[in-house]
């Protein structure tokens, strides 16, 4: 739902978040698996994780990298230019901060309320406070558990 309101965010960004109007930031796109890494370098740390090509494209996801380099995996390619968009690698890049924040036996990596969190603080730190309060909207609005 998030990603439709930044795809249909008319010429001044602005877009009604459930009775809440909001300014959305612009959404970076990203041109290859090389760009995203970059990002994710900027994002986190340097070398703190590592982006890599996935085949097919269906999804983007996340591997813990048990005790290697955790890698954030983005479809390359035509079909896969979906997933070359910021909120999908900041998706990514969260379940990489949920797992590194929470304690154990708590949801880490997976969707639950850690994740949301370190979602929605990612979202407000990189791209704006506006970015973070329509993620929070939008998850408190759907009954989502935010941490």
């Amino acid at each position: 739902m998030v990603r439709s309101l930044f795809d249909h965010a008319g010429a001044g960004r602005t877009v009604d978040v459930l009775g809440v109007p909001l300014t959305l930031p612009p959404e970076a796109r990203f041109a290859s698996v090389e760009s995203v890494q970059s990002y994710a370098d900027r994002v986190l740390g340097l070398g703190e994780v590592r982006v890599r090509a996935r085949a097919g494209s269906a999804g983007a996801h996340y591997e813990s990298g048990n005790g290697r380099t955790p890698v954030v995996a983005v479809p390359a390619g035509r079909d896969g230019a979906w997933a070359l968009r910021e909120l999908v690698v900041l998706h990514e890049l969260a379940h990489h901060v949920a797992l590194a924040t929470s304690r154990p036996g708590v949801d880490g990596a997976a969707h639950g309320a850690s994740f949301t969190a370190a979602f929605i603080e990612l979202a407000a730190r990189v791209m704006g406070p506006e970015a973070g309060l329509a993620l929070r909207i939008v998850y408190t609005e759907s009954g989502v558990a935010v941490g």
